[in-house]
Order: C-alpha cells, then sequence, then structure tokens
C-alpha cells in the first residue's frame, strides 16, 4: 500500500478484487422484483403499465408482487404497526429488486407514489431494505413526453442507495396505449418497457448475491469499528 495516505486506516481499507465480488455462489430461485404504482383512479394506466411490466418480468423468470397502495396512510399520519404499512415492508424486505411506475402530476410524481417510498424507511433495526437491490423507473404521462418523474424517481432510488438501472420508460398521452381490455397496444413505447423489464432482469441476477460486498464501504467500517471500540474501552459497564 501506499505510504503517502496518512489518513486511511490501514486496517480497514481494502482494494476490491475479483476474487471478492464473485465468491457467493449464484442463486438459483426467481428473482424477487417488487412493483409500486402511483395512482388510485379505477383505470390507471401507471397501474395498468405497472401489469404489463409485471407480466414482462413472469415471462422472463422473476417471480412478482404488485403493492396496491389504497389505504396506505399518508407518511406519520399513523403508526407503522399499520396494516399497510407492514404489508409494504414486508414486500420491500422479500424483494431483490423493484419497478416504480408513476403518473406526472404537475410536474412531478403523484403523492400517493412518495407516500410509498417514505414509508419504506432507509434502515428497519439491522436491516436495509432497499440498499444494494435494483430499481427500474417509469412513468405515464396525460400529453407529451416528458422525463420529470423518472428523472426525480431516480434522485430517490440513489437515496433508497438501490441500483437504478440505465434504462427507464416513459409513455406519452397513456390513455391512447392502452386497449378496451386494458392491455397496452404494440408501439415503441411497448418495446421500450420490454427493454427495461429485460434489464432488470439481468442487472437483478448480477447484483443480487453481490449486493453485501457491492455496498461494504470503508466509511462505515471505520464508524462502526470505532463504535466498538468505545464499547469494549469503557471503564464501567
Amino acid at each position: 500500500m501506499p505510504t503517502d495516505l496518512p489518513n486511511i486506516d490501514r486496517e480497514l481499507f481494502q482494494a476490491p478484487t475479483k476474487k471478492q465480488l464473485f465468491a457467493n455462489a449464484p442463486s438459483e430461485h426467481a428473482p424477487r422484483i417488487l412493483l409500486l404504482y402511483g395512482s388510485l383512479r379505477d383505470r390507471s394506466f401507471s397501474r395498468l403499465a405497472t401489469e404489463e411490466a409485471a407480466r414482462l418480468l413472469e415471462a422472463m423468470g422473476a417471480e412478482t408482487r404488485i403493492f396496491n397502495p389504497r389505504g396506505l396512510p399518508l407518511a406519520d399520519a399513523e403508526e407503522a404497526s399499520h396494516p399497510k404499512v407492514q404489508e409494504l415492508r414486508e414486500l420491500a424486505r422479500w424483494s431483490e429488486g423493484m419497478v416504480w411506475c408513476s403518473p406526472e402530476r404537475h410536474g412531478s410524481m403523484t403523492g400517493i407514489m412518495k407516500t410509498q417510498i417514505d414509508w419504506i424507511p432507509l434502515s428497519m433495526g439491522a436491516v436495509r431494505p432497499t440498499q444494494g437491490k435494483t430499481l427500474a423507473v417509469m412513468q405515464v404521462c396525460g400529453g407529451s413526453q416528458s422525463f420529470n418523474v423518472v428523472n426525480q424517481l431516480r434522485v430517490l432510488g440513489r437515496w433508497m442507495r438501490m441500483v437504478t438501472i440505465p434504462n427507464q420508460s416513459s409513455v406519452a398521452k397513456a390513455f391512447m396505449e392502452f386497449d378496451d381490455n386494458d392491455r397496452m397496444k404494440p408501439s415503441s413505447y411497448y418495446d421500450r418497457i420490454v427493454d427495461v423489464m429485460e434489464e432488470l432482469v439481468k442487472f437483478t441476477l448480477l447484483v443480487r448475491d453481490r449486493s453485501d460486498y457491492l455496498t461494504d464501504r470503508y466509511s462505515e467500517r471505520k464508524e462502526s469499528a470505532e463504535e466498538l471500540s468505545k464499547r469494549v474501552n469503557q471503564r464501567a459497564i
């Protein structure tokens, strides 16, 4: 190790290696994907797009769960013991990847979309329910195509320490893209959703067995070591 790094704790510093990255054997179970949508309308286009995404994911070998946000209280309006909150958090723990799909309203994601994300904490005890998990972002638009929502969802995904995949979907004039049976019509918008779900499955297979190593950080190892040292060196217990 170079000698010109005086601020580094040498015992905690680690150079990433291919051996450590690929140390775990690949999991054999189907990738577990949680899908969230951001509208409570009876004919919600974000829900219909999410259902199309779930069908594609299942065709690609994934196991999917779609969370119904109806009945979910505003963040902090109820205790975390609320049944809908517990349902959402359990699904977050279960998942290895997520799809977030929201309509654009007033140039932003909807309140119900943000509420779902706000109810998923960064940490639950010793478990971080989103860290290192994959994320695909989508939006539906009432008018011309926009990317406001997917850009905002990317910021939230980064804040939640998720691996947000490069591709994304934005469906313009969504009311024209679904038939009378609530199935998406053939179009370049549909093809993009296929692309996004294919990429999500690939990234989930790539990341899920390595997420602990990928999210292991020098600063947190240092902080944990300092806390341990304080505990074991207390003069009075």
